[in-house]
């Protein structure tokens, strides 16, 4: 992970509820101030919900830039959850205010960095988000933004309890849909609903 030296704003991209079956995948993406060191940073999962708010809010404070975008379920069972990620993504990364002139990305897969006439130079780094801040930045950014996002979802979307499972398929809703059917929220295209199990 050699191949940024030089660059001086280096961006740091991650994305949370790829494997949900209701609501957005989110991708964030930050650009660290280098001379502020952040205490904590980890994978999102590795992180306690208490420390995640405490670092979102100093994420978002003392960064150059930072950006958060989705896609939503009818995004996902349009073009797949993979293009969709790939495309909250890209997204987030022309929410930044400040143009990268590097990008690490979280996985093994690199959405589309062609902005205009100019392509960013980027990598992708199988697990990031544990040992590259400005990834695990973008973790605790999504991962903070999408749980607020499922909570409000909750108030709107009553009876699918979205607040405590944030749309991961817990037993208590399979047993939601199966008694409500799917809301606007869920991914159709997904196992189980594309092959009728529910």
């Amino acid at each position: 992970m050699n191949s940024e030296k030089g660059y001086k704003y280096i961006a740091g991209v991650d994305e949370v509820g790829r494997g949900t079956l209701a609501g957005p995948v989110v991708a964030a993406a930050v650009i660290l101030s280098k001379n502020i060191v952040l205490d904590g940073l980890n994978d999102s999962k590795k992180v306690s919900k208490k420390n995640r708010e405490k670092l979102f809010n100093e994420i978002c404070s003392s960064s150059i830039s930072w950006s958060v975008a989705y896609c939503d379920a009818k995004d996902i069972d349009s073009i797949n959850i993979l293009q969709a990620t790939m495309l909250a993504m890209r997204r987030s990364i022309l929410g930044l205010n400040q143009v990268p002139c590097y990008i690490k990305i979280d996985g093994n897969v690199l959405p589309d960095l062609r902005f205009k006439d100019n392509k960013i130079s980027a990598e992708s780094i199988i697990g990031g988000d544990r040992k590259v801040p400005e990834i695990s930045a973008a973790s605790i950014l999504a991962k903070v933004y999408r749980d607020r996002l499922m909570i409000n979802l909750d108030g709107v979307y009553k009876g699918y309890y979205f607040s405590e499972h944030k749309g991961y398929g817990t037993k208590r809703h399979f047993n939601s849909i199966k008694e409500l059917g799917p809301s606007p929220q869920h991914r159709l295209s997904f196992k189980p609903f594309c092959d009728k199990r529910l």
